[in-house]
Formats: structure tokens, sequence, C-alpha cells
């Protein structure tokens, strides 16, 4: 079942404050829904919350790096009826494992790992409570592989898409009437690039077009969402090449992707 504009809907964004975070907000303003919007810049969340005027919005500026900070935000919504869940916070961290600052890849863990784990499991209870609901994490195409160079990241997101593969075969098994779906993109252009000190060896995809994309695919069911046909010609390929082969390929890409 697909909810439709007037049933009250209501989606909580992580990480909103801009990129595909943003975007989705919009989207999703655009269909109906009233946003409550998290991220650690105010400013932004504030200037988002302006601009969207035909619907309701609640900022809610916060550091999802922090585990206690997760319990807090899902204390401050539960009664909203969130239906649509967006697990979109995260970074990325370059360097080489031995280089990469220890603290630095600890709140990556925290916030890509720890923080969407935690929103996903208090949620989801709610959902299966009211038998209806939608989860979309968002992922990498990173997921699908190792990372030298960008080991960390390229980790925390295999963790994403298996624990959304998992979650979605246990709700289909029990006929469960709540979507959960991951998004593994390519490379899109927002500030994540910035972040993390690298740039893409290939062009990146708009994001409003993977952000709008990502919500149809996630309403309609869909359990691992890849926008953009190189993207599905690359997860293809991945079937006929060892893992040895694909994290040397992967290797020589993050080295072409330094800034």
């Amino acid at each position: 079942m697909i909810l439709m504009v007037g049933d009250d809907l209501t989606a909580l964004i992580t990480g909103a404050s801009s990129g595909m975070g943003r975007d989705m907000a919009r989207y999703l303003a655009s269909k109906g829904y009233d946003l409550i919007l998290a991220a650690r810049r105010e400013d932004r969340l504030l200037e988002l919350k302006d601009e969207l005027k035909n619907v309701n919005v609640k900022i809610v500026p916060i550091d999802l790096s922090k585990a206690e900070n997760c319990f807090k935000l899902y204390d401050e919504v539960k009664d909203d009826n969130v239906e649509f869940l967006i697990n979109n916070a995260g970074f990325g961290a370059y360097g080489k494992f031995n280089e990469v600052p220890l603290d630095k890849e600890l709140e990556l863990i925290d916030t890509n790992i720890k923080a969407l784990h935690i929103l996903t499991k208090l949620f989801i209870k709610d959902m299966i409570r009211r038998d209806k609901g939608y989860i979309l994490n968002v992922g990498s195409a990173a997921g699908f592989l190792a990372g030298p160079t960008f080991s960390s990241y390229y980790a925390s997101k295999n963790y994403v898409v298996r624990l959304t593969e998992a979650i979605h075969e246990e709700m289909r098994r029990d006929k469960i009437n709540v979507k959960v779906s991951v998004l593994c993109p390519g490379p899109v252009n927002t500030e994540f690039n910035k972040v993390a000190d690298v740039s893409f060896a290939v062009g990146g995809l708009p994001s409003e077009y993977v952000a709008k994309y990502a919500i149809d695919k996630t309403l309609k069911g869909k359990m691992v969402i890849t926008p953009g046909k190189l993207m599905k010609l690359a997860k293809l390929g991945e079937h006929f090449l060892s893992e040895k082969r694909l994290t040397r390929m992967s290797y020589d890409m993050q080295m072409r992707r330094k800034s």
C-alpha cells in the first residue's frame, strides 16, 4: 500500500540541512508530507523551514553522532506518528587506515552506523504496531565493495546495506506492511566531497534527481535502490569479478578521486 497525500503524513529526515537530505525534504513537502528535519546546523534548518511554507515543519538541531541524542530525538517526536523515516546523516573520511585519526573514524561509525541503527530500531517498532510506514536508509554504491584509502566509510555503508536487506526480508516474510529500503547511489553532487576531502573520478548525478528517485522507489517497496545506469551496470559486473580484483579496482578508483 502506498500512502496518499491527505493522510496527515509525517516524515523525519536526518542530515536534512544540505545535499540529498535537503532535496528529499523539498520533494516530500511537494507531496504533502509534514516534516521533521534533524541536523547539526540550525541556521541551515531554519533556512529550509522558511522555504517550505506549504507544510508543517519542525526542526531539531542535534548531533546524532552521540547515541544519547538519538534517543532524545525519538522521545521528542515519537508522538508525531512518523510514517517515513529517512536516515541520511553521514560522512566520509579519506585516507589510508593507519593514517586517518581514530577519533574521526569513531565519529564516522557513530554517525553512519550507530545512529542509523538506533533510529531504525526505535521507529520500526512503532511502524510495525501501526502496520504501515517507510524507512529509507541512505547507503552508497560503496556498500557493495571494500574501499582501500576510504576503508571506514565503505565498511559503514556495507553495514547499512546488509542491515537494510535483512530487515526488508523480515518484514516481507512476516507480511508486515512496513517497507525498508536502502539507497545506493554512485557519485552525487553534494557537499560530501568537501567534507571527505575527495573529488569524483566520474561526474556525479544531480542531488535533486537522486532524492526524487529514491523516495519514489521506496514508496513502491524496492529493497535496493541504485539510481543511474552506470551504477546498475557496475553492480551487475560485480558478479563476474573476484573480491581481490574488485578491491584492487576500488583502490585505483579511490586514488583517482583524491583532491
